[in-house]
């Protein structure tokens, strides 16, 4: 497989939608020759086990033909490797997609990005379970909406995760988080109850939240976003400002900028790129550097919001 462009693929993202696009874009990529190969697994594992057979081939690219999920995956096979990572947005939201300046003039366009080759590193953030992330972390409230929406068999897509956030409103408590935050000026210990904790390499989550407003993917620090315990009714009245991002002006919205970051909380399960991590504790740092993505996205230092 080496020099070929290894193309991801997740055949259910946007509900089975974003078939249709499959072929022109591999169409596209095959342009000059260009040897591309498709991979699907039968299973998450199975599709990152092949990504990784990829990568350790020689891979010249890899390519993640969907949502921040499969991109989530994809981190998973390129951290560290050097081996350039595209992204083909194909998913519901995208968020990642956009912080690292893929064009946005449709999958064609993407596609044109990764043909003209070159590699630029931004960073990604390393769990302590060895998980890699390059989006956003959410812990508690939008997480425990995640976990009911995922139990729930009910209607699809954004109806469900609706229920689950209806049902999460009416049984909603505080939740006690003990937070240790390495930082630019050294160590801070946070203890306090919230509604939720949001750790971002980049700035936004679930379709265009920009819950961590400030957060830049290549500048070797993490933006944490905690949002005290307030009552709901005020937190329903103020959630609206997130997509602006102006929340963080909010007197319960408190912001740190760490190296990493130490979570701990009973009963909260974290979830990062929209996957399912697992319960807190839960330790990241930011490793600058981690990704090599394809030059010809985004600009240096002009991230798109």
């Amino acid at each position: 497989m080496p020099g070929e462009i290894a193309v991801l693929v997740n055949p259910a993202a946007r509900g089975g939608r974003s078939r249709g696009m499959l072929g022109p874009v591999l169409h596209r990529l095959r342009r000059g020759d260009r040897k591309v190969s498709v991979l699907v697994g039968e299973s998450a594992a199975d599709a990152l086990a092949r990504a990784r057979t990829a990568v350790a081939a020689g891979a010249s690219a890899l390519v993640a033909f969907g949502g921040d999920g499969l991109v989530h995956l994809a981190v998973q096979a390129v951290a560290e490797t050097g081996v350039p990572l595209g992204i083909i947005p194909a998913g519901t939201g995208n968020d990642i997609a956009t912080a690292l300046g893929v064009p946005r003039g449709g999958p064609l366009e993407a596609a044109d990005a990764v043909l003209r080759g070159g590699s630029r590193t931004v960073d990604a953030v390393q769990t302590g379970s060895g998980e890699w992330f390059a989006g956003v972390l959410a812990c508690g409230f939008d997480s425990r909406v995640n976990e009911r929406a995922n139990r729930i068999s009910g209607p699809p897509g954004m109806a469900r995760y609706l229920l689950a956030l209806a049902a999460e409103l009416g049984s909603y408590r505080p939740i006690p988080f003990r937070m240790i935050l390495d930082g630019p000026s050294g160590t801070e210990t946070i203890e306090r109850r919230a509604m939720l904790v949001a750790v971002g390499n980049t700035s936004s989550y679930g379709a265009g939240m920009r819950v961590c407003p400030g957060a830049v993917p290549d500048d070797g620090l993490l933006d944490v976003t905690i949002i005290d315990a307030v009552p709901v009714g005020r937190f329903l009245r103020a959630f609206p400002r997130v997509y602006r991002g102006s929340h963080i002006t909010h007197p319960f919205v408190t912001t740190r900028r760490v190296r990493g970051i130490t979570l701990e909380a009973p009963d909260v399960v974290a979830y990062a790129d929209g996957e399912r991590l697992g319960p807190l504790p839960l330790n990241c740092e930011v490793v600058p550097g981690a990704l090599s993505l394809c030059s010809a996205f985004g600009v240096a230092g002009a991230w798109a919001p």
